[in-house]
């Protein structure tokens, strides 16, 4: 058959057989088998794209990626598009995953992005001003999306403070798939992409904290939140940010709160007082005219530190605040 002007083999039924039978297997996990039938595939027919590049992509499912970044780049090779081709994508993935800057820049630059400058003094790009999304860690566990700062469009920094079934830490970079599994809609309009997790890319030093605030109003609990953040750390209130979600609604167009007042979300399963693990609100959320004083915080902030900013919040107003049962969860 002729694509644009240049004839592309027709791929075998024995390839799509094999292929066919080896993204079931990915499916059920059998890596191992999908790997053998997948270089079965590539030998059959070498001159096809779409045999490297889904070897590439059961690499990344695999986490290796020395030989991901190979694969992709022979899939590169026998392009017959000059931008926007997912095979550049998945290279840039596996290029950021090795710390291989240089290869990276031309991955995200070959997709069609705009990549300023020459990099920082690691080479990192840097300046893609790819804004703030929402990643789920741990997606084929037991799930809970959290929200970020996109690096470049491999990574994401976490902002909101997970919670410690993840085993996630505020302000660590996590390594993501290109193609988002749901979004989150703000009241202000805009909708920002859920990516999924691939991997720990960067730990953080900074420990989660988990304590029980009694705090009279929501302006006290906000008071907190901003003394961390002015310490350079992050508080957030967990018995508001945290609603409990199934997965079809998690990986589908959700509203997330955002300004006054309360958002009545249907898809929410959480019951008062008992959040569950899989959706963080945006900054602000869950005001309303009912206030319990009792909140379960988390705090993502140094050992020598905690301690001392929970004091100094209750001596800023000791008769509506109080803390007990400081506990390092993660």
């Amino acid at each position: 058959m002729r694509i644009f002007g240049r004839v592309r083999h027709r791929p075998s039924a024995s390839w799509r057989q094999a292929t066919d039978r080896a993204f079931t297997l990915i499916g059920d996990g059998r890596y191992e088998d999908a790997g053998a039938l997948l270089t079965r595939a590539a030998d059959m027919e070498p001159w096809l794209s779409e045999s490297w590049f889904n070897l590439a992509l059961l690499h990344k499912f695999r986490h290796d990626w020395e030989q991901a970044r190979a694969a992709g780049l022979r899939a590169v090779a026998l392009l017959d598009r000059e931008a926007g081709a997912p095979d550049w994508w998945n290279v840039g993935i596996a290029a950021t995953a090795l710390q291989d800057w240089p290869l990276a820049r031309r991955a995200w630059q070959a997709y069609g992005l705009k990549v300023p400058g020459e990099g920082g003094p690691a080479g990192e790009p840097v300046g893609m001003e790819l804004g703030s999304a929402a990643v789920r860690l741990s997606p084929e566990g037991e799930a809970e999306v959290v929200w970020g700062r996109r690096l470049d469009p491999a990574r994401i920094e976490v902002l909101s403070i997970p919670l410690p079934s993840s085993g996630r830490r505020w302000g660590e970079v996590v390594l993501h798939d290109g193609v988002p599994h749901g979004e989150r809609v703000t009241a202000a309009g805009p909708a920002f992409p859920v990516f999924d997790e691939i991997e720990l890319w960067a730990p953080s030093p900074v420990p989660t904290w988990v304590v029980l605030l009694e705090a009279a109003t929501e302006a006290d609990r906000d008071a907190l939140e901003r003394l961390a953040a002015d310490a350079g750390f992050a508080a957030e209130d967990w018995s508001s940010s945290v609603r409990l979600l199934c997965r079809t609604c998690s990986e589908s167009r959700m509203p997330s709160d955002e300004g006054d007042g309360e958002h009545l979300d249907p898809h929410d399963h959480s019951e008062p007082g008992h959040p569950g693990p899989l959706g963080h609100r945006t900054a602000g959320s869950g005001s309303g005219s009912l206030w319990v004083p009792e909140r379960e915080c988390g705090i993502a902030a140094p050992p020598g530190l905690v301690r001392g900013l929970l004091d100094g919040w209750v001596a800023d107003s000791p008769d509506t605040r109080e803390w007990r049962d400081l506990e390092e969860v993660c």
